[in-house]
């Protein structure tokens, strides 16, 4: 899945794979911070995509810590 991600930095399914792997391996600021890049490089429906799956992991991080306060600026940020 690794190896698949940095082949394809825009392919949306390998990013989104490795972010799953890293938030439940315990890089959750890893995982934030691609998926953050990857909002700013997408567009239209992709983009939404990787929106939700973000801020579904904001939760089950828990949206008091403050890796999910940090990645909801950027977040914010990548958005507007």
């Amino acid at each position: 899945v690794r190896e698949a991600a940095a082949a394809r930095p825009d392919d949306v399914d390998a990013q989104l794979a490795v972010a799953d792997m890293d938030v439940f391996g315990g890089q959750v600021e890893d995982a934030f911070g691609r998926l953050v890049d990857l909002v700013r490089r997408t567009a239209g429906a992709d983009r939404e995509r990787v929106r939700l799956r973000l801020v579904d992991l904001f939760e089950v991080v828990g949206n008091d810590d403050p890796r999910v306060v940090a990645a909801r600026r950027a977040l914010a940020s990548a958005l507007y």
